[in-house]
């Protein structure tokens, strides 16, 4: 495995090969192959953030690899009280194999990488979401058999995870289209990383959301507000309501379209509850996808 010993901060982490592998092992593992490669080894999951998906399909996954998970809960540590960081980094460095770590600050990452010699990976940021973003491309590549010309847009805030979709279907050759309200863009930075990025495919950033869905294979639905951000739910909701992914929406995509969402969802805001749970969503695939990827990923990261 090329991806052996490093860590996972962002999707640009991994080059087109190194993703493709990823999911493709995920692919084997999610069939019954078995591995494991973390055997006698411990996975850390510093959590500052709340978490239901990310938490379980992480214990489940090195737990199915062989390996052991412990809780390292930010309230009854030392790193609830304010130790500093890097003290941190280099006390968890001689105790656990890797660390995933679900925070607020991308540059936190950044200094765990730069004080511990274990595998870094990022289980969500406010900037990205590369986790959940291996998880969508795997749902899409078992929903159409292959990625390379596929269209997948994204509609409601520019957040992380639109951020890390931008980036990691730029990376497999994936259209990928963003329609956001005036000042809910996605990051300028991001989005011209993802134009570098995509030789083969487009991608757009526009306010129309009928324009991005207009013969869309995935169309991808997503809070209006962010973990953090739900004292302005109220107020966010009436500028998001044209961006609602509902059955009107869904008839302007392909016909074999699928719809994602990467949960907790609130049904009858972002997604309509017909679209959620009607026959072309994907949802639930999706979320049990998160275990296989990220299986993929540890195993990829821990062996020798």
């Amino acid at each position: 495995m090329t991806l052996a010993g490093r860590d996972f901060l962002a999707m640009t982490d991994l080059s087109a090969p190194e993703l493709l592998e990823v999911l493709g092992l995920a692919r084997d593992l999610k069939a019954g192959k078995s591995s494991q490669v973390g055997r006698g080894k411990t996975l850390g999951l510093l959590f500052r953030k709340a978490s239901t998906r990310t938490r379980v399909s992480f214990s489940v996954a090195m737990y199915q690899l062989g390996g052991q998970v412990i809780d390292l809960d930010p309230s009854v540590t030392q790193v609830g009280r304010g130790e500093p960081t890097q003290d941190t980094a280099r006390v968890l460095d001689r105790y656990v194999d890797a660390l995933a770590i679900r925070t607020f600050a991308q540059e936190e990452l950044a200094v765990f990488a730069h004080y511990c010699r274990i595998p870094i990976i990022n289980a969500l940021t406010d900037r990205e979401h590369p986790c959940q973003a291996l998880a969508d491309l795997l749902t899409m590549q078992e929903s159409f058999g292959a990625l390379a010309g596929l269209t997948l847009s994204y509609i409601g805030d520019g957040n992380n995870v639109a951020h890390s979709l931008m980036l990691g279907c730029a990376i497999a050759g994936v259209n990928v289209r963003v329609a956001c309200p005036e000042g809910f863009m996605p990051d300028p930075d991001i989005v011209a990383q993802a134009q570098t990025l995509a030789r083969t495919s487009e991608v757009i950033v526009t306010h129309d959301p009928v324009r991005v869905a207009s013969a869309a294979h995935v169309l991808y639905a997503d809070v209006w507000a962010s973990m953090g951000q739900e004292s302005q739910a109220q107020d966010r909701a009436p500028i998001f309501q044209p961006y609602q992914v509902n059955e009107a929406l869904l008839t302007h995509a392909d016909p074999k379209a699928i719809v994602l969402h990467c949960l907790p969802a609130h049904r009858g805001e972002e997604i309509t509850d017909g679209v959620m749970e009607g026959p072309q969503s994907r949802i639930w695939d999706q979320a049990e996808n998160r275990l296989h990827v990220q299986k993929a990923l540890l195993a990829s990261i821990l062996t020798p």
